[in-house]
């Protein structure tokens, strides 16, 4: 059975996220928890509770199965663009530049590797 958390409105731009995101994508749960630990971009953090939080809802659904006997992967990591807030900067002459805050949602699937050997 897969288990997903999803992370709505973290105020960091999808491009920053992608590239975290696609370090633990098809990782095993420990290793990428691992990577997660020790990346040193801003948004690794949020990557790595919201893998945590995906880990505890499999374990919810699964009661029966110890999370250590259990061989979970990533199985699916996306980050959407989020809304976007947008302000003006001053600028010469009388002038005002759009700046853009970005912001995204982030989902994360895990699943056991081996129901999802089973499943192909």
């Amino acid at each position: 059975m897969e288990a997903r958390a999803i992370l709505r409105n973290v105020p960091t731009s999808p491009q920053k996220m992608r590239l975290v995101a696609d370090l633990i994508r098809g990782q095993r749960v420990s290793k990428a928890l691992a990577i997660l630990k020790f990346q040193p971009q801003a948004a690794a953090p949020i990557l790595h509770k919201v893998l945590l939080s995906a880990v505890a809802n499999w374990q919810q659904g699964n009661e029966e199965t110890k999370i250590e006997d259990a061989d979970l992967v990533v199985k699916t990591v996306f980050v959407d663009g989020g809304r976007m807030l947008k302000r003006l900067r001053p600028a010469p002459q009388g002038r005002a530049h759009r700046i853009r805050k970005r912001s995204n949602h982030i989902t994360i699937i895990v699943d056991d590797l081996s129901e999802a050997g089973n499943d192909q």
